[in-house]
């Protein structure tokens, strides 16, 4: 007859892991603690993408192309116009050119270039789109979110 292994279950050792487990996670919170508020992956402040100038364009052109109601407005859902807004933006991309002339890479100066024509392109469309006084033409577009613009 094969003889019977008893398991025998030790209270200390189970302490001990409870206590290694509370160790490990103390740790755990310690580095997250010691971690820059960007590595954290806090919610409310997520991680950026490493700044640039080709960044910087697209977030500009990006606003610019909210603003002529290309995209919906991400707060609201919404496709509004707002030329003024357009333009500031298409003036500062412009500046930009213009103080960075002779900085930049070729293929910088011809993405801003292209960038620039383009949202110049959409702007004239998008102002002369719509007859002035109209609901569109004042920032008061009546598209739903689902509905791009036409």
């Amino acid at each position: 007859m094969p003889e019977e292994k008893k398991i025998i279950v030790d209270e200390d050792w189970k302490s001990q892991v409870e206590a290694e487990k509370e160790a490990l996670k103390r740790e755990a919170e310690s580095k997250q603690k010691d971690k820059p508020a960007a590595e954290q992956g806090d919610v409310g402040d997520p991680p950026m993408p490493p700044a640039s100038f080709d960044l910087l364009l697209s977030t500009l052109a990006t606003e610019a192309m909210v603003a002529l109601g290309a995209f919906p407005n991400p707060v609201t859902g919404k496709y509004q116009s707002h030329p003024n807004q357009a333009k500031y933006l298409i003036d500062m991309i412009a500046v930009l050119q213009e103080k960075t002339k002779g900085n930049l890479t070729p293929s910088e100066v011809h993405a801003t270039e292209g960038l620039l024509h383009q949202l110049r392109m959409a702007y004239v469309e998008a102002t002369t789109a719509y007859p002035a006084g109209t609901a569109q033409a004042a920032g008061g577009d009546s598209r739903s979110a689902a509905q791009p613009p036409q």
